[in-house]
């Protein structure tokens, strides 16, 4: 995920910080309206679903899939229908997106540096990576990878769910209003909030702003941890064109879509996101800014002086 930058305007709408903790490998910011127990509770459901399914930690429900060898495993009903949806989400961007990388992560060490591997690490990574292997039993409670090798990713999609699970546990403690902040990928509701998106190499300079209001934004590219979006259509790194971000109305559409596009491109992703009346908006380095008719539904505000 890149940052965003948010607008002075930002300070006078929603009130300051009220939690910044660390989870899932970057900051968690809560602002809330004041007179709540809404901060407090959206941190303890992020560290919640953190426990459960980040692959990071070798005590999650989700480490313990991944170990399994390709046998069955019992998950909470809960995480049953969070791989389904991202599952169907995998199907319906022609597997763009897919949460079942971590072999591929593994043959290219995208969490240790970085290597390249060789062509027979790079073909045995490939058979043991897609959303394909993984297999779902909701009658049994239970998941199994069909892959000895094959692992859940979910760098792509669970701070997205987790953004959403937290505003619904702030909202039932009574916060009307608020902005999470998860690395970068920002939900809002209640009262709009004016966000300015980075440019995609200088991230300290603002390409455009744009309201958000009832909904989340996230972007993808590379200019944090250079390439480390796999394509899952070829296992290779993405190129390094730019940014996209994306406008959806939950947390978990807006980091599925956001990868997915970014994947794709800015010709093959501006088509697919036009297809499907999306909002997103595609940021070059060459300096071009390609947006779509439901991005530019949102009125943004663009810098151009701010581009190359």
């Amino acid at each position: 995920m890149l940052s965003f930058l948010l607008s002075s305007a930002l300070i006078a709408r929603v009130a300051p910080i009220e939690r910044r903790v660390l989870a899932m490998g970057t900051h968690f910011s809560v602002q809330v309206g004041a007179g709540s127990g809404g901060a407090e509770a959206a941190v303890q459901e992020v560290a919640r679903i953190e426990a459960a399914c980040s692959t990071w930690r070798p005590d999650s429900a989700w480490s313990h899939l991944n170990r399994a060898g390709g046998q069955a495993v019992p998950l909470a009903p809960e995480w049953l229908r969070l791989l389904a949806r991202v599952q169907t989400w995998s199907r319906a961007t022609s597997g763009t997106f897919d949460p079942a990388l971590m072999a591929l992560l593994q043959a290219w060490g995208t969490r240790e540096g970085g290597r390249i591997p060789n062509p027979q690490e790079l073909t045995a990574a490939r058979a043991a990576s897609g959303s394909a292997l993984l297999h779902l039993d909701d009658q049994a409670g239970t998941a199994w990878l069909s892959h000895p090798n094959a692992g859940l990713e979910e760098g792509g999609f669970l701070k997205g769910y987790a953004l959403d699970a937290a505003r619904s546990e702030a909202e039932r403690r009574g916060a009307s209003s608020g902005l999470l902040d998860f690395g970068g990928q920002l939900l809002a509701w209640g009262k709009p909030v004016d966000v300015e998106i980075a440019h995609p190499r200088r991230r300290q300079q603002a390409a455009l702003r744009v309201a958000l209001e009832q909904a989340s934004l996230s972007t993808s590219g590379c200019s944090e941890r250079g390439r480390h979006i796999l394509d899952p259509r070829t296992g290779q790194p993405c190129p390094d064109w730019g940014a996209v971000s994306v406008i959806a109305s939950t947390g978990l559409d807006a980091d599925v879509l956001s990868t997915a596009l970014f994947v794709m491109g800015p010709q093959e992703g501006l088509a697919w996101a036009e297809a499907h009346q999306l909002a997103a908006v595609f940021l070059s380095h060459d300096g071009a800014i390609r947006m779509t008719t439901a991005f530019h539904a949102f009125n943004p505000t663009f810098f151009q002086k701010e581009m190359p």
